[in-house]
């Protein structure tokens, strides 16, 4: 690992400040930049810390939405998340304890990993995040492949959910990790149905737009029947071919209308 130092503010105008040193980099729960550290791939000159954060880490529903703050924990999510039962449901399988007690929802969307499940729930929530200077839609967020909108200096500090009257969340596990070989989350709102899939695509966390159209019309696994999507721009790696992934977000986004139900 390279040397750097570590600074730990208390407040997110701190923080914001440590970010302005040259080769500063945030620090949430550190599931992914510490392994990155260790490997050699990342090599900050400081480390701004955000775990001390308070301002950070509430949970709270009011007015059909669920805001959670950017330094809210996994396991935090999966026990107060209650008024989003599919959110809550979603952060009790992320990883294993250790990871749920240190990771936080803002690192895990702010880094973006094409895996991971998150985001999958940011964008078929139609979810606003916030961050220290302005609010993102979330179909404006994710830029493509551990790609945001965030500039340099921006925190995440809280992400709004807009809560459905339906909504689940069903992944296949790489069983090693737990992150999503393929996870779709699926919601039904009002105005419609959103449908997002993690772990397929070469670009990320993506919406199904056929599907969404189709459950909007008839919210029931039957109505995806003849729907598919191509093998072509999905991810293929030692663990699942490009047309096998194609064929799981099918699976998935079935069993999520199900589960919903």
């Amino acid at each position: 690992m390279y040397s750097f130092e570590i600074e730990s503010p208390v407040s997110v105008a701190d923080a914001v400040a440590a970010l302005g040193k040259e080769e500063a980099q945030a620090l949430g729960g550190g599931q992914t930049l510490i392994p990155s550290l260790k490997a050699r791939l990342a090599a900050p000159a400081v480390l701004v810390s955000l775990s001390k954060i308070d301002e950070i880490k509430g949970i709270s529903a009011a007015d059909g939405v669920l805001s959670i703050g950017g330094g809210a924990t996994h396991a935090s999510v999966a026990s107060e998340a209650g008024a989003y039962p599919a959110l809550a449901a979603l952060a009790v399988n992320i990883g294993d304890p250790a990871v749920r007690n240190r990771g936080t929802i803002g690192g895990s969307l702010a880094n973006n990993d094409p895996a991971a499940c998150y985001p999958a729930a940011a964008l078929a929530s139609g979810a606003t995040i916030v961050t220290n200077t302005r609010e993102i839609a979330a179909d404006d967020y994710f830029e493509g492949m551990f790609t945001t909108a965030l500039e340099d200096g921006e925190i995440v500090t809280e992400v709004r959910f807009p809560i459905p009257e339906k909504a689940a969340y069903v992944k296949f596990e790489q069983p090693a990790s737990r992150f999503a070989l393929v996870g779709v989350f699926v919601a039904k709102y009002p105005d419609g149905v959103r449908v997002a899939v993690t772990g397929a695509s070469e670009e990320g966390v993506f919406r199904w737009s056929e599907a969404e159209a189709a459950l909007s019309g008839d919210f029931s696994a039957s109505a995806l029947e003849g729907l598919s999507l191509p093998a072509e721009g999905m991810m293929g790696d030692l663990h699942a071919a490009p047309d096998y992934r194609a064929h799981l977000v099918g699976v998935m986004t079935r069993r999520a209308v199900a589960a919903a139900q």
